[in-house]
């Protein structure tokens, strides 16, 4: 199986700069295993989006799934309080 193209939203490189950086080499490599493996069994829909999250911690990465282009694209990154604010 050809791994997925890992896409990261500019807002997302802004996000990473408020995260630890022991937690952030814990989310980077989360988001790397996503290529491989676009919907682990950990992922979850989101309602009403076309969205998906994972959970890492008190972290979430919400990321969308591009199956015609082979892209995850991650759109957001953050602490779980803040994470599903618009």
């Amino acid at each position: 199986m050809a791994s997925y193209k890992i896409e990261l939203s500019k807002r997302v490189r802004k996000d990473f700069r408020k995260i630890p950086e022991h937690d952030a080499n814990r989310i980077l490599s989360e988001i790397k295993a996503l290529a491989e493996e676009p919907l682990p069994s950990s992922s979850k829909k989101l309602k009403g989006e076309e969205l998906f999250r994972i959970r890492i911690g008190n972290y979430r990465v919400i990321y969308s799934i591009q199956d015609e282009k082979m892209i995850v694209f991650v759109v957001k990154v953050g602490h779980r309080k803040d994470v599903y604010k618009p």
